[in-house]
């Protein structure tokens, strides 16, 4: 037990910090580029600088911040080469959760993973992109949540956290997304079956057909994402 009565409020302030600065990371509010002080991003916060301080140190860990002596915090822009990367890392490490949860069964994982499939179908019916990547996201999060790895799941949700931004930044520039329900519908047969190379091969084959249209998206002359 620590002697230091101020250490849990520090900590709980540091992880809210955090999970403050990620979310608009994410969302896109702190855009690739942005640049600001740690005192700017507490006074966003309504927080001290310290916990803001052991939230960036965590981020800039993480690939999504850079720490510029004298000039303050940068979000790092979206490189298309660096996100290439990340896929392989995403596409390897989902690749094994379907593989996992095609030979331990995990029922609660595929009702969410079934429901966020038919609600992508549905707001892609109703002309909802915003909805239609919420739902897809939906899908992947309980995939890798579910997979009952908690160190694939933690490593996986990194990558996937970091390829959100790119999905978001070119998403009104990619093609309607027309065939990913039916590619998770396959995901999730194959998961049905208990087949893991089946779900490992349907897995990849989505991720590997999506993240091509988001590098060559990346790729496009006037994608200047705060490089």
């Amino acid at each position: 037990m620590s002697d230091d009565p101020d250490a849990t409020p520090r900590t709980s302030l540091g992880e809210s910090a955090y999970r403050a600065l990620r979310a608009r990371l994410l969302e896109m509010t702190l855009p690739p580029g942005h640049q600001a002080s740690e005192g700017e991003l507490a006074s966003q916060l309504g927080m001290s600088r310290t916990p803001v301080h052991e939230a960036v140190l965590r981020l800039q860990s993480e690939g999504f911040l850079e720490v510029q002596p004298r000039r303050g915090v940068r979000v790092r822009p979206i490189d298309p080469t660096g996100m290439a990367e990340t896929y392989e890392i995403l596409i390897a490490l989902e690749g094994a959760a379907a593989a996992r949860l095609a030979h331990h069964p995990n029922p609660e994982a595929v009702a969410a993973m079934t429901e966020a499939t038919e609600a992508m179908r549905a707001a892609l019916g109703d002309g909802d992109r915003q909805a239609w990547a919420a739902a897809d996201d939906r899908f992947h999060r309980a995939l890798i949540q579910g997979c009952g790895n908690a160190r694939l799941s933690r490593l996986a949700q990194e990558a996937a956290d970091l390829a959100q931004r790119a999905r978001l930044a070119t998403a009104a520039l990619r093609p309607e997304p027309k065939g990913s329900a039916e590619e998770h519908a396959r995901i999730l047969g194959a998961i049905a079956t208990g087949d893991a190379e089946a779900a490992r091969a349907a897995l990849s084959a989505h991720r590997q057909r999506a993240s091509a249209e988001i590098l060559r998206t990346l790729a496009l002359p006037f994608m200047r994402l705060g490089g």
